[in-house]
């Protein structure tokens, strides 16, 4: 990806707006999905689905993530990409083929400790998904290494759309919870088929040194590890700790729409390592700083709009998922919360590995998941669902305010104070005059896209778009 092309950082914003485009799919395709099964299947079985669904994308984000970062750096960096991608897919290959075994051999144990049946022969199912889904997401981690961009696009939408139809298919023709299943095996079959033909790693290729994949990929892995665990421990901890089956369906419901901040963050990050790698490349430090700190700033500047959502919540669950679901609501206002903050940890830890401290991330992330665990034992058994959704947010938000700090010790960098004062003086302004308006139906969109409005232009107003200048002009000269 380095170059001394002096529109190169134009070009990874306009591939980042692509890619987030693509990935924004998931939500509304995610959204159709989510309402057209809870009212088909009930807050049950949708239950059982969404565990099933969760433990595997536990495992298969974790296979992911271990590689994810370390192929974008290993690609980009090298002049021949082919023996590192012959490398990443063996290895995404057969890690996942075990964890495939792992599961269908675990499902019965882990049906028994959740104390719901059905979740057996559903993980069993889905474990079929695990192999298609980490070989085609290697194959895009290869283009985005390879700084296609537009093509990682096309092949996510595919994806997102490909599901949507098969799951809604499958499961009106009467396949219940097998159909939904097979929706996600068969998404991964058409995003790997896609992939396949923008980009053909070798799977019997010379493989690069194992030395160099280890000492890149290790401290990442960790903290790719330790993310992934503590993504998903909030669902799992409140089914094991006594939740119920229709409790695992209104939490998931709630996830499902907290998804947006997770897709900023999928989509921005990459762009941030690469372009802060090449800038220290070119010994351009303040630059660099520059661009991080326009980075924080962009995800303060999505406060308002979470409170805006937040103050929604429960007209929002109604309208997607219908009365049913309004338990839905409050688990959805604290999962924002944590998922906002989840972003910023994306952002903060790219600077971080872009500064050469990857060990760094590990140890700032690790503990997520014992302190989260004890919360969950703690405080899931009195307060279910909202109790988790609690703990969840409040520990991401720790973790945030410590990523946040370890970059400042390493570069000197805080977020801009300005941009801090416009996010909570707006935020303030949005969580007093949104509940006033009150809305039902298809009116919850005119309401939530009049005040999204009113939040980018007082952001203008206020001189925001001031404090992203240094982010995209980082090309000339220091």
């Amino acid at each position: 990806m380095h170059s001394d092309n002096p529109s190169l950082q134009g070009q990874l914003f306009r591939g980042t707006a692509k890619v987030f485009m693509a990935e924004a799919l998931l939500l509304p395709t995610g959204l159709v999905t989510a309402a057209y099964l809870t009212r088909k299947l009930g807050p049950g079985d949708y239950g059982v689905f969404t565990l099933a669904a969760t433990i595997v994308a536990w495992i298969e984000w974790t296979i992911v993530s271990v590689f994810g970062r370390a192929t974008f750096k290993l690609i980009a960096e090298a002049k021949d990409w082919n023996p590192a991608g012959t490398t990443l897919l063996r290895l995404h290959f057969f890690l996942s083929l075990v964890a495939a075994v792992m599961l269908w051999m675990a499902a019965p144990f882990l049906s028994q400790i959740l104390k719901e049946p059905q979740l057996s022969y559903c993980l069993r199912l889905f474990a079929v998904d695990i192999p298609l889904f980490s070989l085609a997401q290697a194959h895009r981690n290869i283009l985005i290494g390879l700084g296609r961009f537009q093509q990682r696009a096309v092949v996510s939408a595919g994806r997102w759309l490909t599901r949507m139809i098969m799951m809604i298919v499958l499961v009106h023709f009467g396949f219940s919870i097998n159909g939904a299943v097979w929706g996600s095996i068969l998404a991964s079959v058409a995003e790997l088929v896609a992939a396949r033909i923008y980009v053909r790693p070798s799977f019997t290729g010379a493989a690069m040194p194992w030395k160099t994949l280890r000492e890149t990929a290790m401290p990442l892995f960790l903290f790719a590890m330790s993310i992934r665990i503590f993504e998903k421990l909030d669902l799992v901890s409140l089914k094991a700790l006594g939740g119920t089956t229709t409790q695992a369906g209104f939490y998931g419901a709630a996830q499902n729409l907290s998804l947006i901040a997770g897709i900023f963050a999928l989509s921005f990050s990459p762009l941030l390592l690469s372009a802060l790698s090449e800038l220290l490349a070119k010994d351009q430090l303040n630059r660099a700083k520059d661009m991080a700190r326009s980075s924080m700033n962009l995800v303060i500047a999505l406060v308002p709009f979470c409170v805006l959502a937040s103050v929604s919540s429960s007209e929002i669950v109604s309208w997607i998922f219908g009365k049913l679901f309004m338990p839905a609501a409050p688990v959805f206002s604290f999962l924002l919360m944590g998922a906002l903050s989840l972003a910023m940890i994306s952002v903060t830890t790219a600077i971080l590995t872009a500064a050469g401290k990857p060990v760094l991330t590990f140890l700032l992330a690790g503990p997520l998941v014992p302190v989260s665990l004890a919360g969950y034992w703690w405080y899931v058994p009195d307060y279910g669902p909202t109790g988790a959704a609690a703990i969840q947010a409040l520990v991401a938000t720790g973790g945030a305010l410590l990523t946040i700090w370890a970059v400042h010790k390493t570069w000197r960098v805080l977020p801009a104070i300005p941009t801090v004062l416009r996010a909570v003086f707006i935020s303030t302004i949005v969580y007093f005059c949104a509940p006033f308006w009150l809305s039902t139906g298809w009116f919850i969109v005119l309401k939530i896209t009049f005040f999204s409005a009113l939040i980018a232009v007082t952001l203008f107003l206020l001189g925001e778009h001031r404090s992203y200048r240094s982010a995209v002009s980082v090309d000339s000269p220091a």
